[in-house]
């Protein structure tokens, strides 16, 4: 069995769910076999990121809608810690049998090559893509930068001296930072914070010059007068922020890592019967497209998917192979 260096949390907080009622089955319980009763009872979603985040903010108002298709209740826990492989052990550590969802964003698709577990989305077979967001590049209000490529030259200029605020290797702020390094050429003296307002608050406050956003959280502080967009990683003009510079405008080498988004989507373990998968699929698919739904998608600024089965495993097999693409290429894996 696939283990990381958290399971011992990982025991703990499965300990306390069981005793609550809420987790289906002990580690590496056989699947049940066959769908056609499914489901019998109230099914757990296991949100991988903080209640209140952007990932527990999309999941917890389609599970709700999502109960009146599949006719029982979706129990949504959060379950946190290292870069979401915490709850991502937990739900592959539990019978394969539709009851415990992963639901989760990118992040277990570079678990493997950052050696922050062994699982990866592999192990887990996607049952909605709900979608994903466009980020960009952020820096203060009064920042000396007035475009993106005024920076890259400031650090091709004396690398190094540029500060980027991240979350740690494997955050957004991180992958994104490799991107531009590959493309550009241009290195940056990075600063790990505890999150992205941690990184955003940094950029704000003048202690880095710069870090990479959501669409989402860049808005409020855009909005607020505390920083400006320099440019956004999109081949689109992004409908709320259309006057910003796309990417590839200024560096062309872009066209090959885009579109890329920071992603969530709804997962089940490995060996689940075909026919579970199926229900909670439609489930949530016919949720995604209520109009309650759709308006809380335009209002967090996240690109409807709506992918299930092949589309949704081609979809992640492409985003995990040009995310690690360019992280080699970047040296960020040597």
């Amino acid at each position: 069995m696939k283990k990381i260096m958290t399971l011992a949390m990982v025991g703990l907080v499965a300990a306390v769910l069981g005793a609550c009622g809420n987790a289906g089955g002990g580690t590496a319980a056989a699947p049940e076999a066959g769908g056609a009763d499914f489901p019998s009872r109230s099914v757990n979603g296991i949100v991988q990121w903080g209640a209140g985040g952007g990932t527990d903010s999309l999941m917890r108002p389609l599970a709700a809608i999502a109960e009146n298709y599949l006719g029982v209740s979706i129990v949504v826990s959060n379950m946190t810690g290292a870069t979401g492989s915490i709850a991502t052990q937990f739900v592959y550590d539990q019978a394969a049998d539709g009851y415990n969802l992963l639901m989760g964003a990118e992040n277990p698709a570079l678990y493997q090559v950052l050696g922050i577990s062994e699982l990866t989305y592999e192990d887990f077979e996607p049952v909605f893509i709900i979608g994903d967001e466009t980020v960009g590049v952020i820096v203060r209000y009064d920042s000396p930068y007035q475009s993106f490529t005024e920076l890259i030259n400031s650090s091709l200029a004396a690398p190094a001296s540029v500060i980027l605020a991240t979350t740690g290797t494997g955050g957004l702020p991180w992958t994104i930072g490799a991107f531009i390094t590959d493309v550009t050429g241009a290195t940056f003296n990075q600063i790990p914070y505890e999150s992205d307002a941690a990184a955003r608050t940094a950029v704000i406050s003048g202690e880095a010059d710069f870090t990479i956003a959501k669409i989402q959280a860049g808005v409020e502080a855009y909005n607020a007068g505390e920083i400006r967009f320099l440019t956004m990683l999109s081949l689109e003009p992004v409908p709320v922020l259309p006057h910003i510079p796309l990417v590839t405008a200024e560096f062309p080498g872009f066209d090959e890592y885009l579109p890329w988004g920071t992603f969530y989507g709804v997962f089940v373990r490995n060996g689940t019967d075909q026919q579970i998968i199926d229900t909670l699929a439609e489930a949530f698919l016919q949720a995604s497209h209520s109009d309650t739904y759709q308006e809380l998608l335009v209002s967090f600024n996240v690109n409807f998917m709506g992918y299930v089965g092949d589309q949704a495993r081609e979809y992640i097999r492409d985003w995990q192979a040009n995310t690690i693409r360019a992280l080699e290429s970047s040296g960020a894996l040597n």
